[in-house]
This record gives C-alpha cells, sequence and structure tokens, in this order.
C-alpha cells in the first residue's frame, strides 16, 4: 500500500478520496449514454482532455462544452433515472424510455413528445405518474 505523507491533512485526503469516488460513479454510468454525450464525457473522464480542446474539436466555445459536461455529470450522478432503474418493475417499457430521456438525456417534454410520436400532455402525465411513483418508493 502506498504511504501517505504525514503533512497532508485528514480533510485533503476524504476530499481526494470523495473526487475518486465521484469520478469512479461516472465511469461506471458512462455506458447509460449515447451519441455526443457519450464522446464527450470519454474525452473528459478517460482521455483527460480540457475543455479548451474538445470545444476546438466540436467548434463551439469552451464554455457551452463546460455547462454540457457539468449537466451530464449531474444527471449521471443525481438522476433520478437511476431510481428508476432501481423501481423498473414499476414501469411500462414506454414510461421508462420517456424516464430515460427525460432525466438522462434532458430532452424537453415537447421533444419527448415528438419523438415518441405522443402529445405534450400525454408525456406530461406520464412524468407526473413516474415522479409520484419515484416519491412512493423513497
Amino acid at each position: 500500500m502506498k504511504e501517505i505523507h504525514p503533512n497532508i491533512p485528514q480533510r485533503t485526503l476524504e476530499a481526494k478520496n470523495r473526487y475518486r469516488d465521484r469520478v469512479d460513479l461516472l465511469r461506471s454510468r458512462l455506458d447509460m449514454l449515447n451519441g455526443k454525450d457519450k464522446v464527450l464525457m470519454t474525452m473528459y473522464l478517460e482521455n483527460g482532455n480540457s475543455f479548451r480542446q474538445m470545444a476546438r474539436l466540436a467548434g463551439i466555445s469552451e464554455t457551452s462544452i463546460a455547462q454540457r459536461i457539468h449537466k451530464l455529470t449531474e444527471r449521471l450522478i443525481n438522476s433520478e433515472y437511476i431510481t428508476c432503474l432501481r423501481n423498473r418493475n414499476k414501469f411500462t417499457g414506454r414510461q421508462m424510455a420517456i424516464a430515460k430521456d427525460y432525466f438522462l438525456r434532458g430532452l424537453s417534454i415537447k421533444r419527448i413528445a415528438a419523438k415518441r410520436h405522443s402529445t405534450y400532455y400525454r408525456v406530461h402525465q406520464t412524468l407526473k405518474k413516474i415522479q409520484g411513483i419515484l416519491k412512493d418508493s423513497q
């Protein structure tokens, strides 16, 4: 085991371990993403690319890349979609697809309705039902 330097405060070590745990969690959930989101997160986590490098490759601003990475990180770590997966027996396939689009991919209700060939109202009602089930399971 690697010896720890005696001058490093315990708080610093704990913060470092929390950061490592968070990165490991993100890496383990990377397969839930697809398309551009997966490529961005892979570049960021696995390859260690900077926002500047990714911005140059994508042809968009560093700020846009940073915001996208931040949103993806939050969705992967704090996602209600993970709770949906844990309670998947309470949902239909259609509800799980809507939950993934909304909670993980961050699509708007309008875009989900278009993608799923449904109405805005129906998708909204489905999301309310999903959120109700999630509240009950907590």
